[in-house]
């Protein structure tokens, strides 16, 4: 790797990143393009820039990608109801695919041979990062610092930090009490105070909702309008994708929707307790399946429920650009085409309740379903054929094992 010539960064701005941005000058010799993308974090990105001017770098890109994230990434997820291992939003998998995406395209546009992330390697970053680089360029050259560098302790990154004139802020002097990630879907914290699955996350830990205990005592009523299954309206208001998405996450904020304590399965073999708030994603998964249910055929959304832990899977372990990624999503966009309509909800002290739903293309029909006098629409002495016919291979096996004494 010693001929790299010029590396594309994905680059926050933090103390970490700007501790790789130098080893890189220093270890590599090489130009470094740093690439910030704001997908939604909530912190001011300018200063990202700024820094990494100091450092010395020509070439910068700072970019607003939420539109891009939401509509081309967390939609056509939402689509397939995704949840890994039942109950996680994939918010942090989501968003690895369109960082490396960007960082191979300005690699492109600057002529750079090789891309960086920040990732360890004990975790599912890493993996993610570089699968995506793989698939859209198969000779770009990976560096991955935490893999390569002799750094063992916090301590020695601030020693190399304060060696080459970097500043680091008092909060970061010391071992951070846990790590974070966050973007416009959901935030993620793990490691030191949240390592042992038994005790109780601290309250200081949230950041994107409220605690339930103390959300209003009156619930919050909404309604979201769907075309093609895909979220565009808000209480009849149209909003593009990052817009609706924001609006969502600060209903959910207000109404303590979104928490979630989870110990999952790492990609790389270990388990990891984490602690997630995604509180817009919550309700939009709860109304996307509400819409489906009067929109979708028993048969398609019954197959759409087999698939999903495969889709989930796929996006969590880093296979977003896969050829059975793009073939799954295919299938769900192809059922996706008559999901319209209307979700009313209510948000009340963590809980996301489906109070309505309504379509032009429902496939409910009360007049097959009522008790009163449906006009003929069904005749109910047909069920009774349809269960013998269903019952036979059931009778088949009752009367051989009698027969055999079983």
């Amino acid at each position: 790797m010693s001929d790299v010539k010029k590396v594309v960064l994905a680059y926050s701005g933090g103390l970490d990143t700007s501790i790789i941005l130098k080893w890189l000058q220093t270890t590599y010799g090489c130009e470094v393009v740093p690439f910030t993308a704001d997908l939604g974090q909530g912190e001011e990105l300018e200063p990202a820039r700024k820094k990494a001017e100091l450092l010395g770098c020509k070439e910068i890109f700072v970019e607003d990608l939420r539109e891009e994230f939401v509509r081309d990434f967390v939609f056509p997820m939402f689509r397939a109801n995704a949840l890994y291992e039942g109950i996680y939003l994939l918010g942090t998998s989501i968003a690895r695919p369109l960082i490396a995406k960007r960082q191979i395209e300005i690699a492109r546009q600057t002529g750079a041979d090789a891309v960086c992330h920040g990732a360890t390697g004990k975790g599912n970053d890493q993996v993610r990062f570089e699968l995506s680089y793989y698939a859209l360029d198969p000779n770009i050259k990976v560096i991955a610092p935490w893999r390569e560098w002799s750094f063992k302790s916090r301590s020695d990154l601030i020693d190399f930090a304060e060696k080459h004139q970097i500043p680091v802020p008092k909060d970061k002097r010391g071992e951070a009490p846990f790590s974070v990630d966050a973007n416009l879907l959901h935030s993620s914290s793990e490691g030191k105070v949240l390592e042992d699955p038994w005790s109780e996350p601290p309250e200081y830990v949230f950041q994107r909702t409220v605690s339930p205990e103390d959300a209003p005592d009156l619930a919050t009523t909404v309604e979201i309008g769907f075309e093609r299954g895909d979220a565009v309206s808000i209480d009849g208001q149209r909003l593009s994708p990052a817009e609706l998405l924001t609006k969502l996450n600060e209903m959910g904020k207000a109404n303590g929707i979104g928490r979630l304590d989870m110990v999952e399965n790492r990609f790389v073999g270990m388990k990891s307790r984490g602690i997630y708030e995604t509180p817009g994603g919550t309700i939009l998964h709860a109304a996307h399946r509400a819409i489906e249910s009067i929109t979708l055929d028993r048969g398609a959304a019954h197959l759409k429920d087999e698939l999903m832990p495969r889709y989930a899977e796929l996006i969590y372990y880093g296979f977003w650009f896969s050829p059975e990624r793009e073939m799954l999503q295919a299938l769900i966009d192809k059922s996706q085409e008559h999901v319209e309509g209307v979700v009313r909800l209510k948000l009340y002290k963590g809980n996301v309740i489906v109070t309505g739903r309504q379509s032009d293309k429902s496939l409910y029909s009360e007049t097959l379903v009522t008790f009163e006098d449906d006009a003929g629409a069904y005749d109910q002495k047909d069920a009774q054929g349809f269960i013998k016919l269903n019952a036979l291979r059931l009778r088949t096996l009752a009367s051989r094992n009698r027969r055999s004494g079983a």
